[in-house]
């Protein structure tokens, strides 16, 4: 079985129309390789007719969904980029802090969260940070894949996801079990999860006020104008002022002048204007 262009062209647009992600004509074998168990589990003859399954079953909604956890890609860990994480504590909280010194009140979102591993990141750095002894941290954690979200709200993880905590940290916060570290349920109780899809503007209308968003090694995976979108969404999701963290590889050139770019040790996060 083999994914022709025209309905890989199909496909690609779709997958581009609901999320924003782009397969370009060279990543053809990608999306197949993606798809091949699931058109095969669909019972499926064919990718064109598990392409007319997403266009027009009844229940297309369901497989849209199991179709988004098939095409983004999850590659995270704990304590990731730690000059962006010293540059949130040294240079974001206090100015956050500030700003919210009449509510004691600090909103984070960990938009494109996958697996869990940075919104828990951020919790146990909340937990260990001195200054916000007396504050209420809320941390959103968003993905798009329901398959990342339920491995996140489990927060199990093995050796290779854990491999960047400070040894204290781990043996405080995780409890090991046949190689596998579970995260403490006050860890856990920390984030809320939600399934949110970047693109889907009405959706983020509904997310306002946050301090700041940590949308890290997302925009990779978006063309110029998808990439627009999504950062014009979380520009509006974001108080006045509030920071924007993407990733080391990404870079709002071009993308919008919305915000400003902000040196914070080795790191540049993006302040709203």
């Amino acid at each position: 079985m083999e994914l022709d262009m025209e309905t890989f062209t199909g496909l690609r647009d779709l997958v581009y129309e609901q999320t924003g992600i782009l397969f370009q004509d060279d990543k053809r074998y990608v999306l197949e390789g993606r798809l091949q168990a699931r058109v095969k589990e669909r019972n499926c003859a064919s990718y064109e007719e598990y392409y007319k399954l997403l266009k027009f079953d009844a229940w297309r909604d369901k497989e849209l969904a199991a179709l988004y956890n098939l095409v983004t890609t999850g590659e995270t860990h704990f304590y990731r980029d730690q000059p962006q994480l010293e540059a949130f504590i040294n240079a974001i909280v206090p100015d956050v802090m500030k700003a919210n010194e009449t509510t004691n009140t600090v909103r984070l979102w960990s938009a494109g969260c996958s697996t869990g591993d940075e919104p828990y990141t951020l919790a146990i750095v909340a937990m260990e940070h001195p200054a916000f002894a007396k504050w209420n941290v809320e941390i959103l954690a968003s993905d798009i894949s329901e398959g990342a979200l339920e491995a996140a709200r489990k927060g199990i993880y093995g050796q290779y996801a854990v491999r960047n905590v400070p040894p204290t940290l781990l043996q405080q916060y995780f409890t090991k079990e046949q190689g596998q570290y579970e995260l403490l349920p006050q860890v856990r109780r920390k984030v809320r999860f939600a399934n949110v899809n970047l693109y889907d503007a009405p959706r983020l209308k509904l997310i306002r006020g946050m301090d700041v968003i940590f949308c890290r090694n997302c925009l990779i995976y978006f063309d110029d104008k998808a990439k627009r979108k999504i950062v014009s969404n979380l520009y509006d999701c974001l108080r006045p002022n509030g920071y924007l963290v993407i990733g080391f590889s990404e870079s709002l050139h071009n993308v919008t002048r919305a915000f400003k770019p902000v040196r914070a040790g080795r790191a540049v996060v993006y302040q709203k204007l």
